[in-house]
């Protein structure tokens, strides 16, 4: 068996992965990236980017529709499925392209295939030409996380989509049942919907999107309604079968049966991290009861040469969060004071209309001990979302009260996942809310509105009436 030796290995090469290559290449260390299918993981070929260059492409099908009351007038908009798939295929291959170049450019040796432990300081990785061993002082795994499949629901490829069949985009079924109301089930769900599809969601829990701002969840149920789509929770997905040339599927509202028909059926209700399979027990690794890998501040784990990153280190299941601690991983392996320690971590959700957030919730910061103060600004006072046609939603913020320390914004509205940066930087530089509020923003431009619920949580708001604070029923009690 051949035996390559190298100071460190990554294996994985999505969003974590291959940013911990490139960052430890760049630190002087002689690195290997192994990856069993295409450079990008799950981000690249079948999450994030695909997803979204069909949600811009459903988007624009929406614009178009309702290009006549802005006075311009087209045909009705048709969909060319295949060109649509070969244009989100295109922008695939060319990230995925782009992240080979920048591997090659910093001098990290692909390996193709699939690895596996047998030592501390060693792994097997076995390819289409057989199987080598490669060692080296240190190792970060970054394998990612795969759709969950529950019973009754086995995955297909035909009829019970994942994501991954959802966004490969068959066809666009005339009736489309969503088993799952969280963030991909409703980002996918709702391209489907403007592309054409009677949609039907289930959701088993109280609310679609748990854990965010009830009143944007309010709008982003409003925007379903609107493209004839029906939300279902308290639900819980039994099963399916086939009846003719329709699929049924069997569940539970709020106790009471219910049967849908429709064509196709995608099951989206959460990721399992790929802990399985890769001698990480064996060789000491600590994995949690769900099947995340435990690990320190520097993502180190119970293994003193081996880190985890990404979905596999837990929750929040996001890209961006996996490049940061790629990059984490290899600056403690390349011996740098480094840490996990940023003060929040955006997340956006691609619905109509977009949600993003960063920071603490105002329930989250009582629960944290602060009295709060809160702004809000909606979009519809707003002269740049009018323009553009696009006035629906709001930017709230969270300070506390006594300092004025901005503690946490959420955005819905348009352009959130974009406007939600400015945010975040403001929350990592310790802002106050005056120092927002007192930052000239360019006008008319949609990150107005971030400056105006500052301004409205101090009670100087411009373009909206300043309200008196009222105390809080829990205050009076």
């Amino acid at each position: 068996m051949v035996t390559s030796t190298f100071d460190a290995v990554v294996i994985g090469a999505g969003p974590g992965g291959y940013v911990a290559a490139i960052r430890l290449a760049q630190l002087g260390k002689r690195t290997a990236l192994v990856e069993k299918e295409s450079l990008g993981g799950v981000c690249l070929n079948w999450g994030c980017i695909p997803s979204k260059a069909l949600i811009a492409a459903a988007n624009l099908v929406e614009d178009v529709r309702g290009a006549a009351g802005r006075g311009v007038l087209v045909e009705a908009p048709r969909i060319d499925v295949d060109k649509l798939r070969a244009y989100k295929d295109s922008v695939v291959k060319k990230l995925v392209g782009g992240v080979g170049q920048l591997e090659k450019g910093n001098g990290v040796e692909v390996l193709k295939g699939t690895a596996r432990f047998v030592g501390p300081g060693a792994i097997e990785v076995t390819g289409s030409a057989g199987t080598a061993r490669v060692e080296a002082g240190a190792f970060v795994v970054a394998t990612g996380a795969r759709p969950i499949e529950i019973p009754g629901f086995a995955f297909d490829g035909k009829d019970v989509w994942s994501a991954r069949e959802a966004v490969d985009l068959p066809e666009v079924p005339k009736r489309l049942v969503v088993v799952g109301g969280g963030v991909i089930g409703l980002e996918l769900g709702t391209v489907y919907a403007k592309l054409g599809a009677r949609v039907t969601f289930l959701e088993a829990l109280p609310q679609i999107l748990g854990g965010v701002e009830p009143e944007a969840v309010r709008l982003v149920q409003k925007g379903l309604r609107q493209r004839e789509a029906t939300v279902h929770v308290g639900a819980k997905a039994r099963g399916w079968e086939r009846r003719g040339a329709a699929l049924v599927v069997r569940a539970e509202v709020d106790g009471k049966p219910l049967e849908l028909e429709c064509d196709r059926i995608l099951v989206a209700v959460g990721m399992r991290p790929n802990s399985e399979g890769l001698g990480l027990a064996e060789v000491g690794v600590k994995i949690g009861s769900k099947g995340f890998v435990e690990v320190d501040g520097q993502y180190r784990t119970s293994v003193p040469s081996i880190f985890a990153i990404g979905d596999l280190a837990g929750p929040p299941l996001l890209a961006h969060k996996a490049s940061r601690e790629g990059e984490i991983a290899a600056e403690a392996i390349a011996g740098r004071k480094v840490a996990r320690d940023w003060v929040a971590m955006p997340a956006a959700i691609f619905t109509d209309p977009e949600v993003a957030a960063v920071g603490l919730s105002e329930e989250q910061a009582r629960a944290a001990g602060h009295e709060t103060i809160t702004g809000k600004f909606a979009f519809a006072a707003l002269g740049r979302a009018i323009a553009i046609d696009h006035a629906e939603g709001f930017v709230k913020v969270v300070g506390d009260k006594a300092t004025k320390l901005l503690l946490g914004v959420t955005i819905c509205g348009p352009e959130a996942s974009d406007l939600i940066a400015e945010a975040a930087l403001a929350l990592e530089m310790g802002a106050y809310l005056e120092d927002v509020a007192l930052t000239v923003h360019a006008h008319p431009t949609l990150p107005e509105a971030f400056m105006e619920a500052c301004k409205a949580a101090l009670g100087e708001a411009i373009h909206a009436l300043n309200r008196p604070e009222r105390p809080r029923r829990d205050a009076q009690a």
